[in-house]
């Protein structure tokens, strides 16, 4: 297998994965939408780079009660959950366990909507082709929850971009969506973090700096 390099930081992984974007360069009916809080400043690279509209698409992982890394589901908006029963199950959860998460990471996601947003509306996705960002995809859970809710929101083509994903969570994603774009797709695969020689969190302030220099260039 060959070797892959580990993206510097997520500013260059959303550098090399607009290089994979460029068919969509300055295209009318094409927006960026990035996944909180990792995807945003690969996504926001992105759409400085090709000339497109970016905003956010507040989704949330529901992680394993004392493993929080590994998901056991994700929700969205509007309702949206998507479950891995099969692990659920593995794993023996109860249903009071699961429903402990699921609150807590609602009210995370009520709170992202709230401080992010100031009350602006998101951006219009009916009938656009839309490029989902985030940092790095594992299981794909998280990632499952935005093209449901993309879908209840009639996008008219969803592309998948990320910088890192294993092949199998590649290949089912690309069933879902109507394209899966990655840079690198390690057979060996733990954790996105090891694919990124600096992963260090990315901030509320620093989400809402993003998204206030990309209101300004539009």
């Amino acid at each position: 297998m060959a070797w892959i390099e580990p993206f510097l930081d997520r500013v260059d992984a959303g550098r090399q994965l607009a290089a994979r974007l460029e068919a969509f360069r300055s295209l009318n009916d094409v927006v960026i939408l990035a996944l909180p809080r990792g995807g945003v400043p690969v996504a926001a690279e992105v759409a400085k780079a090709l000339g497109l509209p970016f905003d956010l698409l507040l989704v949330r992982k529901l992680g394993i009660p004392g493993h929080s890394e590994t998901a056991m589901g994700a929700i969205a908006s509007n309702g949206v959950c998507v479950m891995h029963d099969d692990l659920i199950q593995q794993l023996d959860l109860t249903r009071a366990e699961i429903n402990e998460v699921k609150r807590r990471e609602t009210e995370e996601l009520a709170r992202r909507e709230r401080l992010y947003r100031a009350g602006k509306p998101p951006i219009e996705v009916t009938d656009k082709t839309v490029i989902v960002v985030d940092d790095g995809i594992a299981t794909g859970a998280t990632m499952q929850a935005a093209i449901l809710l993309l879908r209840r929101q009639r996008a008219r083509r969803i592309v998948v971009a990320t910088p890192v994903a294993p092949p199998d969570t590649a290949r089912k994603l690309a069933r879902e969506a109507d394209e899966m774009i990655v840079v690198a797709e390690p057979g060996q695969f733990s954790a996105v973090g090891e694919w990124y020689r600096n992963f260090s969190q990315t901030g509320d302030d620093e989400v809402r700096r993003l998204l206030a220099e990309a209101t300004s260039r539009s």
